[in-house]
């Protein structure tokens, strides 16, 4: 039996097994009305003049990538917990007749004890966030590639931020992140903007729900994201023609008015300005979907109406984008592979970080030893799972 089910009751295998029957039919019917219609609909696309080639952008000289990630972790010990955020920055394949921006990847890090809190991970996914925003402004390369979706920031950001005095205990807070509000929005915000020509700051969500040109644009009624619709329809170097992104139900919004609490009178109006100009920008930004080539699903690409109404500056991003794959099994551009995989490993830090702590107080701690294996055991029986 397959090592993945010797923790498993074999009827409870079975049942799994049995029941993927539906479900394989389910799936192949699917996949058969796809292919059905996939010339009706690559026709509507022509008609809406939504169907574009890369070929017919202007030729730019090979330009530099970079990708960015980020993570957070929590290691939730029985008397305490040990919090990560981390975000890193890595360089793609750069072209022969460039030299090397980096020679190694470039990252932020902060670990932190803090008392248990349901609230940790809101403030830990703001922070790890703001980070990369960071790293990816002061990134000296042609296009800058960022993990997870142009708005995801604003939605983390406003969670914290509209209520600060919430999160102002944490010592991540008034330690680290609470010095760089105001630097998180700025980079957030020149990103947003994009008025820079040398830089284009493009988001590439994995995972997206969105059905701007099935459901806006065509009105069509499939039950697919566009994401996945589109990989079957569109060809290698095809590309959708830039459209505004879609609106939330209710305005974007990022409240800061309870931040100057924190902050000096001059800061607290910096950040509010800069907050009112973010929900506006966010306004102006475009997706589009571009399959590289014939072995990849289509890319979402997010990006501000700056670089995507910009013939120039769309060729340098999609052109950047399809120089940075080298192998059939890796689906996303390689920078942003690379980052997401060092992002990913951030948290097995934690474990080591723990051994030398408690190597350093089992010979420090006057009290009894026992003391110091129970508080900085795990609250499982076996840590990790």
């Amino acid at each position: 039996m397959n090592d993945d089910f010797l923790q498993l009751p074999q009827s409870l295998v079975t049942d799994v097994f049995e029941q993927t029957e539906e479900i394989k039919q389910e799936l192949l019917q699917s996949f058969e009305d796809l292919r059905g219609q996939k010339e009706e609909w690559r026709e509507k696309l022509f008609e809406k003049d939504l169907l574009k080639v890369d070929s017919s952008l202007p030729s730019v000289p090979p330009p530099t990538t970079c990708g960015v990630d980020g993570s957070y972790a929590v290691e939730k010990l029985l008397a305490t917990d040990v919090v990560v955020i981390g975000a890193v920055a890595v360089e793609g394949f750069t072209p022969p007749s460039v030299e090397r921006h980096w020679s190694e990847p470039k990252h932020y890090v902060h670990i932190q004890v803090e008392d248990h809190d349901p609230d940790t991970s809101t403030i830990l996914r703001a922070g790890m966030i703001g980070l990369e925003l960071v790293l990816a402004r002061k990134a000296p390369h042609d296009i800058v590639l960022l993990d997870g979706s142009i708005a995801s920031p604003i939605i983390s950001f406003n969670q914290w931020l509209s209520n600060p005095q919430k999160y102002a205990h944490f010592k991540t807070v008034k330690g680290y992140l609470g010095k760089k509000i105001k630097k998180f929005l700025d980079a957030y915000h020149e990103i947003l903007a994009s008025q820079r020509t040398d830089r284009q700051w493009v988001a590439v969500p994995k995972y997206t729900t969105n059905q701007e040109i099935s459901r806006r644009e065509l009105e069509l009624t499939t039950s697919h994201d566009d994401r996945g619709w589109l990989t079957f329809i569109l060809n290698p170097g095809e590309y959708t023609k830039p459209i505004s992104i879609q609106a939330p139900t209710s305005k974007w919004h990022l409240n800061t008015s309870k931040v100057s609490n924190f902050t000096t009178a001059t800061e607290g109006k910096e950040i509010l300005g800069l907050a009112n100009q973010i929900t506006q920008l966010l306004g102006r930004i475009d997706i589009l979907y571009y399959r590289p080539r014939a072995y990849l699903p289509v890319l979402r690409l997010e990006m501000s109406q700056a670089i995507a109404r910009n013939r120039n500056r769309l060729a340098i991003v999609l052109q950047g984008i399809k120089e940075q794959y080298s192998k059939t099994s890796i689906m996303e551009p390689y920078p942003l592979y690379m980052a997401d995989r060092m992002a990913k490993h951030l948290p097995q830090v934690l474990p080591h970080c723990l051994h030398n702590i408690t190597q350093f107080l089992t010979k420090n701690y006057q009290g009894d030893i026992k003391d110091v294996f129970l508080g900085l055991h795990s609250y499982r029986t076996e840590p990790g799972r």
